[in-house]
């Protein structure tokens, strides 16, 4: 009853030395406020767990892997979160960012000009570029989960379900632990492997192709369709939805939309790098590997490799469901 009482918090209120301000948003796992730090007056985000997390001993692990990944990262980028001397409670303090969601602008603009995308994606690339050498991975890279200012700078935020490639791999129990977003998440997550850089570049051109043509490439009726149109079919070119983009950024989103990790960008900068010198991406390049269902196979055995590839994505909707979402 206890640990209840002191999760209903309302603006005004104060936790230790912040005051509460505002409510910013909830999620399934925690409650986000925008605070002022009495000390100095600096304005600040408090993320508070929700009592069923705080009592989820493998939740509250992930909690504390979020904070010490924001506060690892240095970079103008992502998000930071500071260390503070005992607290009363499990919390966690983000830097405060006064702009607005990449999500917001695309409701609002997209499709965003060609050279305004390149820019956001190009500051995408230098973030995840010092993430991933510090061995973290987003996974749920996403329009929300990116911050712009009103000077036009990126900063990636929400690290839920960020993984350190050194840490130990949290159990199955935690199911949100393999999720990211239907629209944005790469075909290997789908899978229900636990991604790596290279995921994150998949992620990162979906938005990269939505910026630039205001759709995401797979849709259907329902997030199990969007989830098996990626591991069953190739994306469209944006050339053919919007033929001023040059035939080179098209290549660049081709070659960072592949299917299979191994045959996209390897790092955030092999993609950076293309996009910086569009002159020298070649556009003739052999075709690469497809995993369409070879023409010669027969209905029977077509029936059955689709009924494969769908498996993972049901048992991905499953855990969804299982977790909430």
């Amino acid at each position: 009853m206890q640990t209840l009482l002191m999760t209903i918090l309302e603006s005004g209120d104060t936790l230790d030395h912040y005051r509460l301000d505002a409510t910013v948003a909830h999620s399934g796992m925690s409650t986000l406020y925008r605070a002022t730090d009495l000390r100095d007056g600096r304005q600040v985000a408090i993320k508070v767990p929700h009592p069923e997390m705080e009592a989820n001993p493998i939740l509250v692990e992930r909690f504390k892997r979020e904070q010490e990944i924001g506060q690892e990262l240095d970079h103008p980028g992502v998000v930071k979160t500071y260390a503070d001397e005992k607290r009363s409670r499990l919390y966690m303090v983000i830097e405060w960012v006064d702009g607005r969601l990449l999500r917001s602008i695309l409701n609002e603009e997209a499709p965003l000009p060609i050279e305004r995308a390149v820019d956001f994606t190009l500051q995408i690339c230098d973030a995840l570029d010092t993430m991933h050498k510090h061995g973290v991975v987003h996974r749920d890279l996403k329009p929300e989960n990116v911050m712009v200012d009103d000077r036009g700078r990126i900063k990636l935020i929400d690290f839920g379900i960020a993984m350190k490639e050194d840490a130990r791999r949290l159990t199955i129990v935690d199911l949100n632990s393999t999720l990211g977003t239907p629209d944005y998440i790469s075909p290997e997550q789908v899978k229900g492997q636990r991604g790596d850089q290279r995921s994150d570049i998949y992620s990162l051109a979906i938005m990269f192709y939505e910026m630039l043509t205001g759709q995401v490439p797979f849709s259907g009726p329902n997030p199990l369709a969007v989830m098996n149109e990626r591991l069953l079919h190739d994306p469209g070119h944006v050339r053919k939805l919007r033929p001023e983009i040059p035939a080179e950024i098209d290549e660049i989103l081709s070659r960072a939309l592949q299917r299979e990790p191994r045959n996209r960008y390897q790092t955030a900068s092999e993609m950076a790098w293309d996009l910086e010198h569009q002159e020298q991406v070649s556009v003739e390049d052999a075709a690469r590997p497809k995993l369409r269902v070879p023409f010669s196979l027969d209905k029977r055995k077509a029936m059955l490799y689709a009924a494969l590839v769908l498996v993972p994505v049901l048992i991905f909707g499953l855990m969804m469901m299982l977790a909430g979402h």
